[in-house]
């Protein structure tokens, strides 16, 4: 445990919490909540494309949501940074694909032994040793290009929803230049729900559902840790916590607890084994709206954090109820709303991408992120960080530092 850091404690959460709670960040998370609630959507139709009940796959996001939802109160809480915490949509889909070919047992297991790597890489203290060979604007280069889809998704309303579109970014812009005390993100999610009940959407294919985790027994096979376990374990370790690190510091936080966020993520990817889950990490996206300068002075921005937990384990039992409405709203309101909670994010990080060294790795980094590739079922986010390291290490290898084996430990225990 000594290469865990340390974080403020739990102590004081409930009280500091209380205290530090404001608009700002109230409505950052209920932004990321709401975003986090809409990547569900992601999970369904994957189980469905590929063959899964559609039983299956809301007991998937019930447990995504419960499970996550409680870690995601505790790592925010003791750190007091914006760490919300959800699940790998590249290992999502990962998972939907092998469940059919290896069942969902063996896909299970192969999780729990994923979770297991993750947790020893992050109880050992490696994090530094990666976050060192895939230097901060390679990182970020991906972080820029995945969130990327984000803002180009927030204006391609501009195109079909011209005028409901016009009206939320206007409102947006207009209450953060005139309206100092409201957080333009709450202006612009009224606005947008004001424009829905003027339009008459339709609410009445609504139903009202409860529904809890199941316990499963996984099992082990070699061909599932193989096809899906070993790619998972790596996209853990290899993508997700650097994602979130990056962001968190690209937001001006000085260090983020990657060997914490890593053994944390593994051990809660090992419970979600037992309850048809896949995987437990920290979640980029909803890192960058929690982060971001939306939510507020910095050291109060952790509470969005908290309420993007809290959200989800509410929301879990009712996630039926949850999809139907998401499914009957517009489905330029969330686009927006996540854009614009992202906008200067995307800024942040296309600014340390293209501003320093690894300049070329980066931009490679950040190609391959758009792209939206696959090679051998892994998504582009992974490869982007393996091939704009690679690339930066045959091109600008004098951009890395590897002075010696007492900074590489130093920089282990203080990632």
């Amino acid at each position: 445990m000594k290469h865990i850091e340390q974080g403020v404690g739990l102590m004081s959460a409930p009280r500091d919490f209380i205290r530090d709670l404001n608009a700002d960040n109230f409505s950052a998370g209920l932004v990321a909540g709401i975003f986090g609630l809409s990547a569900g959507i992601i999970h369904i139709s994957a189980g469905l494309a590929a063959g899964l009940s559609q039983e299956f796959t809301l007991i998937w996001v019930i447990s995504y949501l419960m499970i996550n939802g409680l870690f995601g109160l505790f790592m925010p809480a003791y750190y007091r940074l914006p760490l919300p915490m959800a699940n790998s949509i590249p290992g999502a889909l990962l998972f939907a694909s092998i469940i059919p070919v290896v069942g969902l047992e063996a896909a299970l297991g192969a999780t729990l032994i994923a979770g297991a790597i993750s947790l020893v890489v992050g109880l050992a203290g490696w994090m530094g040793i990666v976050m060192r060979l895939i230097p901060m604007p390679i990182v970020m280069g991906m972080v820029a290009g995945i969130l990327l889809k984000f803002g180009t998704n927030m204006v391609m309303p501009l195109q079909n929803a011209m005028l409901p579109a016009v009206v939320m970014i206007l409102a947006f812009f207009f209450s953060a230049r005139f309206l100092r005390r409201v957080p333009p993100l709450v202006v612009a999610m009224l606005v947008g729900i004001a424009y829905m009940a003027f339009s008459g959407a339709d609410f009445s294919s609504v139903e009202f559902s409860v529904k809890f985790p199941e316990v499963i027994m996984p099992t082990f096979t070699l061909e599932a840790f193989l096809a899906y376990g070993l790619p998972l374990a790596l996209i853990l370790v290899g993508m997700e916590t650097p994602a979130g690190v990056g962001l968190v510091k690209g937001m001006g936080f000085k260090s983020a607890p990657a060997n914490a966020i890593t053994a944390v993520g593994g051990l809660g990817t090992m419970v979600s084994a037992f309850f048809n889950l896949h995987s437990t990490c920290i979640a980029a996206p909803m890192t960058g709206i929690c982060s971001g300068p939306e939510a507020g002075s910095h050291d109060k921005r952790w509470v969005a954090a908290v309420i993007v937990g809290i959200i989800f384990i509410v929301a879990a039992p009712f996630y039926g109820f949850v999809f139907s409405l998401i499914e009957a709203m517009p489905s330029y309101f969330i686009a927006i709303i996540a854009g614009l909670a992202l906008l200067r994010v995307i800024g942040s990080a296309m600014h340390m991408t293209f501003s320093g060294k690894h300049e070329v790795g980066a931009m490679f980094s950040f190609l391959i992120a758009v792209s939206g590739l696959q090679i051998l079922g892994i998504g582009a986010s992974f490869w982007a960080l393996v091939l704009g390291a690679g690339i930066s290490m045959l091109v600008e290898f004098r951009d890395f530092d590897f002075s010696s084996k007492r900074e590489a430990t130093k920089e282990v225990k203080t990632a």
